[in-house]
């Protein structure tokens, strides 16, 4: 009986719990073209979330959502607005009309299959501009497959939410 125990604990040690990875950042086509049409120039400064140093959230229990090489969630983002400039030919790192930013919500719902968003972002003229996107997804009943599910639906919820700047007269 104690072997039988003994075994059972082992191997409920050995497996352990998944982690989820957010994909990188790809930009969208949509945001870029904005971006370019606008035929402005900015920086990007720092970028800080109202949960400091966030880079994981557990889901279900089942094991952590990551954001891709150990940034936080606000990191993750600020690189995706800077890969976006970038593209659109819109970044200038010494440009005076810096963007900063603060991720005031990043959660989800893997029951109901969905990413709340909210961010603020500040231009250099001092307009905090704040934008929300409640990004709904395909999930599952099965823990493993609904947060996998959640991790790979973070980056669309992002293009989303970064779409909804890029087409803001407040910031340009």
């Amino acid at each position: 009986m104690m072997r039988l125990i003994l075994t059972s604990l082992v191997l409920v040690g050995l497996s352990g719990c998944s982690t989820y990875a957010v994909q990188r950042y790809s930009v969208k086509a949509d945001n870029v073209v904005a971006y370019r049409d606008n035929n402005k120039k900015y920086n990007v400064g720092q970028f800080t979330s109202t949960e400091a140093n966030l880079k994981q959230i557990i889901c279900r229990g089942v094991g952590p959502i990551k954001t891709p090489d150990d940034q936080t969630f606000a990191e993750y983002i600020a690189g995706a607005v800077t890969d976006e400039l970038k593209m659109a030919g819109a970044y200038d790192s010494k440009s005076d009309k810096k963007l900063t930013g603060n991720l005031d919500l990043v959660q989800f719902d893997s029951m109901d299959g969905s990413w709340s968003l909210t961010l603020t972002l500040v231009s250099a003229n001092g307009t905090p501009v704040q934008k929300q996107e409640k990004y709904k997804y395909t999930t599952s009943y099965y823990g493993e497959t609904a947060c996998n599910q959640t991790a790979q639906a973070f980056m669309p919820a992002v293009q989303n939410l970064l779409g909804q700047f890029a087409n803001d007269t407040k910031l340009k």
